[in-house]
């Protein structure tokens, strides 16, 4: 898989000290300008964009682990009143009183960057953000993930995954989904794979002797 997707890291923490910031999400449960808002309906369907396009099934999409963001957002009826992310690398944002109008005041919110690298929708990059128990527990495992893997192969942090979801009942508002970020593999900033290890040379298969008659 190689140059699929290339994140750059110029000007961001080292990936060795990756890990320790991933780690802080897990405490607490903006990036790419211009990047298409990916989000889960309540039907589970995973969308994009303004025109709500749904995201092809089985396409594979990267993780870029020095997007997570973390911060406060603040809806009124159907629109964004107030905003504030910062990188995860950074303490949460003040706060001061929420905008007027706001209905539930300021809410916690996580998010990260993707790039499509598989599927008819190679090259898009979204922002995902949630202010949601499942949301945000989804972010929060894939950056643990991220963080146990950066511990142990710091040449490869990038998850590749697939966008899958999971449901709940609930007892007033009925079959609740929630995302799944489903690690298939993990790739360097550059896009490459760790090469595969070279299994042995099988020995040649024993011809059988056929009977005489």
């Amino acid at each position: 898989m190689s140059n699929l997707v290339q994140f750059k890291s110029a000007g961001l923490p080292s990936v060795a000290s990756l890990a320790a910031h991933l780690r802080m999400i897990q405490k607490d449960v903006g990036p790419t300008g211009g990047a298409a808002i990916l989000k889960m309906a309540k039907d589970g369907l995973w969308i994009f964009g303004a025109d709500q396009t749904e995201v092809e099934d089985g396409s594979r999409w990267a993780v870029n682990p020095f997007s997570f963001v973390h911060g406060w957002i603040a809806w009124g009826d159907g629109e964004v009143l107030g905003e504030k992310m910062t990188a995860i690398t950074q303490p949460l944002p003040e706060t001061e009183d929420a905008p007027p109008g706001a209905k539930r005041g300021w809410e916690k919110q996580v998010g990260m960057s993707l790039a499509c690298i598989g599927g008819e929708d190679k090259g898009l990059e979204v922002r995902y953000s949630t202010t949601s128990v499942g949301g945000k527990r989804a972010v929060q495992d894939i950056a643990v993930a991220i963080a146990e893997q950066v511990e142990k192969d710091q040449a490869n942090p990038v998850p590749v995954v697939l966008l899958k979801k999971d449901h709940y009942a609930h007892k007033s508002y009925g079959k609740i989904y929630t995302p799944i970020f489903d690690v298939v593999e993990w790739v360097s900033m550059g896009g490459e794979a760790p090469a595969a290890e070279v299994a042995p040379e099988a020995p040649p298969a024993r011809r059988r002797r056929v009977a005489a008659a």
